[in-house]
């Protein structure tokens, strides 16, 4: 990767799909789709980054997580569980990175994406969650402006947890 493009400042794990339902509707392959893509892409990209920030003594984490693994809500609990795992793993990482990587979290609230309803399958919950969207979700753009704010932060000063979230949303 670095021999063809030269350096790797940062990198931001945004992967993230959210088939969300009850537990008790029981759909185990949405919640291993998320374990997948949810945890496991993120650290599958921590993996691919870390030697390349180790050899050039500096890098950048940027793990994107949600709001969804603060306050807990029914028909969340999968999503919000890979979203705290990755909060975990985030944290790990910056305790073990040592001076020269800065790992931050960011955690959005509702966002104005199709996110939320691009693999709901339950028809109360995605209405529901349309109904949430059109009422109070902010701009991709916040979140956008608040990895920036961390990254262009001197490499002696690390962001570690930036919440962005609509001022309506509880």
């Amino acid at each position: 990767m670095s021999e063809r493009f030269g350096r790797l400042d940062v990198i931001v794990n945004n992967a993230g799909i959210g088939p969300i339902s009850r537990f008790d509707a029981l759909d185990v392959d949405g919640w291993n789709a998320m374990i997948d893509v949810n945890l496991r892409g993120a650290l599958y990209g921590i993996a691919a980054a870390l030697p390349v920030f180790a050899r050039q003594q500096q890098g950048h984490v940027i793990n994107v997580l949600s709001t969804a693994g603060l306050k807990i809500t029914p028909a969340m609990g999968v999503y919000a569980a890979t979203k705290n795992a990755l909060r975990t793993a985030t944290e790990t990482l910056r305790q073990e990175s040592g001076p020269h990587l800065r790992v931050t979290e960011v955690s959005p609230g509702f966002v104005d994406t199709n996110f939320a309803t691009a693999s709901i399958t339950d028809p109360d919950i995605k209405a529901a969650i349309n109904k949430q969207k059109q009422e109070i979700a902010i701009s991709p753009d916040a979140i956008a402006r608040a990895i920036a704010f961390a990254i262009e932060q001197p490499d002696d000063v690390e962001i570690g947890s930036i919440v962005v979230r609509p001022t309506a949303q509880d």
